[in-house]
């Protein structure tokens, strides 16, 4: 094995990844149009599919899927890759029936969407709050924490002196650049990311033997302590470690509960999700934005084998740490009394990398963890400005705020969500069994599936109504915070406690659970809109999958009303350049992408009118043939995938069982 320190030549590696993704961030400062809302948050909407799907991608492969992917890899064998099978179907929803919807209505943000299709504040207001707080448990503070891990392990830093660092360094591309310098730094970081991972799975596959003998190996990858018969029966590998969807009652991936399940939680997370949906909403045309989501596709077929088979090498080479048996031996190795499996990705990076690879596979895991948390700042931002801090300033003042006092809010909030996010760490190193991912996987099922019923009901059923809508998310958000806290009071325990869990948590899978939310959610939603009036027609107009090609004139769309910016006019321009500022209002307002001038409006109206070319969904015959194969394609290899990856094969088994 190689030695676990790092070299010079490894800090060289590090140097040079910062000075890129700085030279990147730098040119896309320049290039971008951020001086209105539509160029800071949707990047002018001027993307091509290559940086949509790299976007798309790195911002949903953050530092939490190497760290969790390849530690539930070690814990339990390859069923936590069916989410990444699963999101290369899910994205192509997003692609062909919900962005169509999203792009013919000229929406900014997805609550803004429900605001069009419902009227009113309420729902949306809550779509954003709601999303806020997914993204402190399950986004910002889980990618801090998990990049700080990976640097304690390989620097020996402080884990919270890491998490300061980090913070620093995303800082400088996402307060400055907004989507536009997120995209372009996503590109790079989405090339780096694959690549590394890609050298350090097959250097891994080498020294273990090959896929067959990993599957041997695997199976007899077991502590001194279980070895010795010390640990009670924990510590050995699952029988179905190698089978992908397990029995339906009493397994971690109950295949019945994943397929109807969790399949309606990740629905939230692809479709209906700000952070991801805003990188295809900023494509310059529909077909791009399909192409870019045919790219990510393909791509999420890799994390299988980049992240997941790597973890369970890991294990292989470092069972005492990564399958510790006893809240003694796991405290000792790592801190945690539930589990130290999230150290797979990091140790077997150290152990097996030569010397300057390991620094290329640190900035590897920092592009993951930058490309994440750049994209949540910036989504993050664009909710509380549009959808929450719009509503709250108009009802003080009666009058819309500034593009200039948007764009401060924008970034002083994320540095609050950031402190509440530090806060939240503790936490999550105590859920899960030591298992990142599936606390990620576990707080989205009770939070998300009432997000994902009421935009498909939305979408779908013409008749459903602001009312339905709003009881429907209440009712859906109460049920799970319940059922969220319940785990939080009676967590689950490790191989070696006893199970004093009530039966709500212990007898009903998460992934079940998410699914009966979502009935819920649409039943509450379908009753109480039948119950009251029907929506306005004209709130259907471009709002619904049957009117998205419609022609017809919405009272709410204004050409500048939507930027917060009065329209140009001559005497504007031609006392522009009598109006002096000074060096430091005019140094902060570049800083900003601020731009109040008669050229920044008109520049402005320019994107108006790309808006509505975008907006009419016209594709050309070629694109839309090249697409559609395309689909088809991916569509055939993800299923083909599960099933040979889920049927049960001849079990290879341990030794020691």
């Amino acid at each position: 094995m190689a030695s676990s320190s790092l070299a010079a030549w490894d800090y060289v590696a590090i140097i040079g990844y910062f000075i890129l993704v700085l030279c990147v961030g730098l040119y896309s400062l320049c290039r971008s149009n951020r001086g209105t809302v539509s160029g800071y948050f949707l990047a002018g909407r001027h993307m091509l599919w290559l940086p949509v799907g790299a976007s798309l991608f790195a911002s949903n492969i953050g530092s939490e899927h190497f760290i969790g992917l390849a530690g539930s890899g070690a814990a339990a064998g390859i069923g936590v890759a069916a989410f990444e099978f699963n999101a290369c179907l899910l994205v192509q929803l997003l692609g062909w029936v919900f962005l169509p919807v999203y792009i013919a209505s000229g929406v900014c943000t997805l609550p803004e969407y429900m605001k069009k299709r419902y009227g009113g504040q309420r729902v949306p207001v809550f779509l954003a709050l709601l999303s806020l707080i997914l993204y402190v448990f399950t986004k910002i503070s889980v990618d801090l924490y998990s990049g700080a891990l990976f640097i304690q392990v390989t620097l020996q830093w402080n884990l919270y002196g890491a998490i300061f660092l980090l913070l620093a360094i995303t800082a400088i591309c996402t307060v400055t650049g907004g989507l536009a310098a997120v995209m372009y730094t996503d590109t790079l970081q989405f090339i780096i990311m694959v690549i590394g991972a890609s050298v350090l799975s097959i250097m891994s596959f080498i020294k273990v033997g090959g896929y067959q003998q990993l599957k041997v190996k695997y199976m007899d990858a077991v502590s001194d302590d279980t070895r010795n018969n010390l640990t009670e029966g924990c510590g050995y590998p699952r029988e179905d470690s190698w089978q992908m969807l397990r029995e339906p009652l009493h397994s971690d991936m109950p295949w019945a509960g994943f397929l109807f399940g969790q399949t309606v939680a990740s629905i939230w997370y692809w479709c209906t999700d700000q952070l991801m949906v805003q990188r295809a909403l900023a494509a310059k045309n529909l077909s791009h934005a399909q192409g870019g989501c045919l790219l990510a596709g393909y791509i999420k077929l890799l994390p299988m084998f980049l992240m997941v088979l790597p973890g369970m090498i890991s294990r292989v080479y470092f069972p005492n740490e990564l399958a510790c048996a006893s809240a003694e031996s796991c405290l000792e190795v790592c801190g945690s009394a539930t589990g130290c499996s999230n150290l797979a990705y990091p140790k077997l990076v150290l152990a097996v990398m030569p010397t300057g690879m390991k620094g290329i596979m640190l900035a590897v895991m920092l592009a993951a963890l930058m490309s994440d948390l750049t994209s949540i700042f910036n989504s993050t931002s664009t909710l509380f400005t549009m959808d929450i801090w719009k509503y709250f300033r108009e009802k003080i003042s009666d009058k819309e705020p500034s593009v200039k006092e948007l764009m401060v809010v924008g970034r002083l909030v994320v540095v609050v969500m950031v402190i509440i996010s530090i806060l939240w760490i503790p936490v999550i190193q105590q859920m899960q069994g030591g298992q990142l991912f599936l606390y990620i996987q576990e707080i989205s099922a009770y939070l998300a599936p009432p997000i994902a019923a009421t935009y498909l009901v939305a979408i779908f059923w013409s008749r459903g109504n602001e009312q339905g809508c709003f009881w429907g998310l209440v009712a859906g958000f109460i049920v799970g915070v319940i059922r969220m806290v319940l785990d939080f009071v009676w967590r689950g325990p490790p191989c070696w406690g006893e199970d004093h869990r009530p039966a709500i948590t212990a007898k009903v899978h998460y992934m079940y659970f998410a699914l009966i939310l979502f009935w819920i959610t649409v039943i509450v939603d379908v009753v109480v809109s039948l119950l009251t009036k029907p929506p306005e027609q004209e709130k259907l107009i471009r709002t619904t999958w049957w009117s998205r090609f419609s022609s017809a004139k919405r009272t709410d769309e204004d050409e500048f009303k939507a930027e917060g910016i009065d329209p140009p006019d001559k005497q504007e321009t031609s006392n522009e350049e009598s109006h002096e500022e000074s060096y430091c209002h005019r140094g902060y307002n570049w800083f900003c992408g601020y731009d109040d001038t008669a050229r920044g409006k008109f520049k402005m109206l320019e994107q108006r009118e790309h808006l509505r070319k975008i907006t009419s969904l016209k594709q050309s015959a070629k694109a839309k043939v090249f697409l559609n194969l395309n689909l088809v394609i991916i569509l055939i290899v993800s299923t083909i995938l599960y099933i040979y990856f889920s049927i049960p094969n001849t079990r290879v088994t341990s030794v020691f069982q």
